[in-house]
């Protein structure tokens, strides 16, 4: 596969700007994989393609507000900081994105909030894009942890074309998050209400969670036309004992799995036996996966609708199939769903 095949004309208006109203009243195109069928649906009707035992696969990751926006030392340029990963909790590291890079040195001081209240030096450029950041706080960790936390900001992607609003601090998480780390929501999850899940619960569905920490790699663009010479961002996942007996379970029963979102998805197939069973796993995955590609674990998907040449795409096309994904992606447009992170969904079978 080649990059270019991952081009499609996304008119600008059909990207989501805002959420939906309720969370499980985003629309929903129903895929079948065998047939080519496509159903027109609303969210929660998702309720009538799960059986008994059946489970959903989910990423319980948090996001945290993780864009700061500062001043730099003596010129007092605006500098945009993307925190990225706590390196060091002792020593107040930070792996961080700077915009405008170009601008930024090795010893520089940064300045954040009223007062400047925090301040950070450059410590190191770890990539032409990534810096080291030292924040001097005398504090302890906690008071450190509110406020930097005060100053972050939720960190909508930049394809949503609007300011941040205090809704979205919320509504820019899954209802079950639980473990911050996340740069980014895995947003097929979002559509997911209290309601939704109580009532798949009652049904019988079985519910299996892992942790993905989403880090910038899903946004970070494809430079190489050759799929095969991309390198994915490493991101931290968690796949406890209990998610893997959850898992497992259904496959002997033949009950079906579903991984709601990409994210699930790369880290359910980042830790397969040989026997094709999920097996638990802490620590680091930059897997990568585009067609052609055979998957172990889940026979079922929840995806939202992505943007051309995304990563993302490129994942959903290898579990839907390319030419049946592409053809109903132009479904969509014509539909007018509304596509990206606020966008609406898509259930593959």
């Amino acid at each position: 596969m080649k990059l270019s095949q991952y081009k499609y004309n996304l008119p600008e208006d059909l990207i989501a700007k805002y959420p939906s109203g309720n969370r499980d009243e985003s629309r929903m195109m129903v895929v079948y994989r065998e047939s080519g069928k496509v159903e027109h649906k609303v969210f929660k009707e998702i309720l009538g393609f799960f059986n008994d035992k059946d489970v959903l696969v989910f990423n319980n990751t948090k996001v945290f507000p993780a864009r700061l926006y500062g001043n730099k030392e003596k010129t007092g340029a605006e500098i945009e900081v993307f925190l990225l990963r706590e390196l060091n909790q002792d020593q107040r590291l930070w792996d961080v994105l700077v915009d405008p890079a170009r601008k930024i040195r090795i010893g520089n001081k940064l300045y954040f909030g009223e007062d400047d209240m925090l301040v950070a030096e450059v410590i190191d450029n770890t990539t032409s894009r990534g810096r080291t950041l030292r924040f001097l706080y005398d504090g302890d960790y906690e008071d450190f942890k509110k406020t930097l936390y005060r100053l972050g900001e939720t960190p909508l992607p930049k394809f949503i074309k609007r300011g941040v609003e205090p809704e979205d601090r919320e509504r820019y998480q899954t209802v079950y998050a639980k473990h911050e780390g996340a740069v980014a929501a895995p947003t097929a999850g979002m559509h997911f209400s209290k309601q939704l899940l109580k009532r798949l619960e009652i049904k019988g569905s079985e519910f299996s969670f892992i942790t993905l920490h989403v880090g910038l790699g899903n946004f970070r663009s494809v430079d190489v036309e050759d799929l095969t010479k991309h390198k994915m961002d490493s991101e931290r996942i968690i796949i406890t004992d209990e998610a893997t007996r959850i898992v497992n379970k259904a496959k002997d029963r033949k009950s079906n799995v579903c991984a709601v979102g990409t994210t699930v998805m790369r880290t359910l197939e980042s830790s397969v036996s040989t026997t094709g069973y999920l097996k638990p796993y802490d620590g680091w995955t930059n897997k990568f996966i585009f067609p052609p590609y055979e998957f172990s674990i889940a026979d079922m998907m929840v995806s939202n609708l992505h943007l051309p040449l995304s990563t993302l795409l490129m994942m959903v096309s290898a579990f839907a199939g390319y030419d049946l994904l592409m053809d109903c992606y132009q479904t969509a447009i014509k539909e007018k769903y509304r596509f990206g992170t606020y966008g609406d969904a898509m259930l593959i079978l």
